[in-house]
């Protein structure tokens, strides 16, 4: 059979692969610390089920509008307006199937071939290949240690081209937990505004911070960076609803009409019950989100503190997510063959940072308990000891 040649450009990907062989050893019996996953290891609160529930005895199992349920778009909006301070309408919401849809809806409506699209590193895994998928080129802008892994003014500025389209901004990131402080959200909408890009802020961890620290969405810096700025967010990761998968895209009417029709003809609406899920989740008591919180903010400081008495790791505390990103380089093993070994010698399972693009870095979850924590550290510190 001959294939699409837009399918040999896109890596599989290893986050799924790892996690799926350290599931298989699981249930064949094999005793497994996992650091691999990306959601929350908490049940979805109860009145999001409840409503999701009510919802299906309401007989809500119809087709509904491609963009999304009316007033979902509407509490969206809502939330937009009061929480982040971005004027958005209800018409300038589509409700997608997860974050991940959001994006990739966004990149096949914005993005034709030869358009160069930013991505700072590490970076998500699935923002390059969903660049290639619309035939758009990924420039992978390396970020350090020594500036939190965010990208600077100066580095974006640098990278701007002619072919230009858009710059990709994650704050709080996956995979390396950090945030970017206000002054320089604001100093990188100067230079999109004057470069006169778009940038599509993602903030499905928006939740999830510490230390007091603010989130700042980069449209909500002044009108022109509002002008120049697009959403993408869902509800996955603040009310553990990974599985239900509902996202949302906010941006420009045109883009938003354009994306819808991009959805219209790939899966349509978005489950219809599981959207009155997220009504609940919006509308409802935000306790939930606040007791998810201080478990992680808990988990956080046992893992940092594990990891930074593991002679050969280097880290910097995450300020957000639930993500800590551990450089390796001192080990001498690249990050799959990290993984792989220590997956097969200790039973621990993590993501190697290859799949962020930084193979001397590892990533681990802390959306795990803190028993867990502890003997699956002690694991790593043990393998560590074997290679330097």
């Amino acid at each position: 059979m001959e294939l699409a040649t837009r399918i040999y450009q896109v890596t599989p990907s290893i986050t799924l692969a790892i996690d799926s062989k350290a599931k298989a050893m699981g249930a064949a019996g094999i005793d497994i610390c996992s650091f691999s996953a990306g959601e929350p290891d908490f049940n979805t609160p109860e009145h999001i089920k409840s409503a999701a529930q009510q919802a299906l005895e309401e007989g809500k199992t119809r087709y509904g509008p491609a963009a999304g349920e009316p007033k979902l778009r509407e509490l969206i909006a809502e939330k937009l307006n009061r929480d982040n301070r971005l004027p958005f309408q209800p018409e300038n919401i589509i409700v997608t199937n997860g974050g991940k849809q959001s994006l990739f809806n966004l990149m096949m409506a914005l993005i034709n071939p030869g358009d160069e699209v930013i991505i700072p590193a590490p970076y998500w895994l699935s923002y390059p290949e969903m660049v290639y998928l619309a035939g758009g080129v990924p420039v992978i802008v390396p970020t350090t240690a020594a500036t939190g892994y965010r990208i600077t003014p100066a580095q974006l500025k640098a990278a701007i081209t002619p072919r230009t389209k858009l710059f990709v901004l994650n704050s709080p990131s996956n995979p390396t937990g950090m945030i970017y402080p206000p002054d320089e959200i604001r100093a990188l909408a100067e230079v999109v505004i004057a470069a006169d890009i778009w940038v599509v802020s993602d903030e499905i961890y928006e939740k999830i911070r510490y230390d007091g620290l603010e989130h700042l969405s980069i449209g909500a810096v002044s009108e022109a960076a509002f002008q120049h700025t697009i959403v993408s967010s869902g509800f996955a990761k603040a009310y553990a609803m990974t599985g239900w998968r509902v996202g949302y895209l906010a941006g420009p009417l045109e883009l938003i009409k354009a994306t819808t029709t991009v959805q219209g003809h790939s899966t349509s609406n978005v489950c219809t019950f599981a959207q009155y899920g997220a009504m609940a989740a919006l509308s409802g008591s935000q306790d939930c989100v606040a007791v998810m919180l201080e478990a992680f903010a808990k988990r956080r400081e046992v893992m940092v503190s594990l990891l930074s008495g593991i002679s050969g790791l280097g880290i910097v505390k995450p300020t957000g997510a639930f993500y800590a990103y551990v450089n390796i380089s001192q080990t001498g093993l690249g990050s799959l063959e990290f993984a792989e070994r220590l997956l097969d010698e200790k039973q621990v399972a993590l993501i190697p940072g290859k799949a962020f693009g930084t193979d001397d870095h590892i990533r681990l979850s802390y959306a795990t308990d803190v028993t867990t924590i502890e003997r699956g550290l002690e694991r790593l510190a043990d393998f560590v000891r074997g290679l330097v």
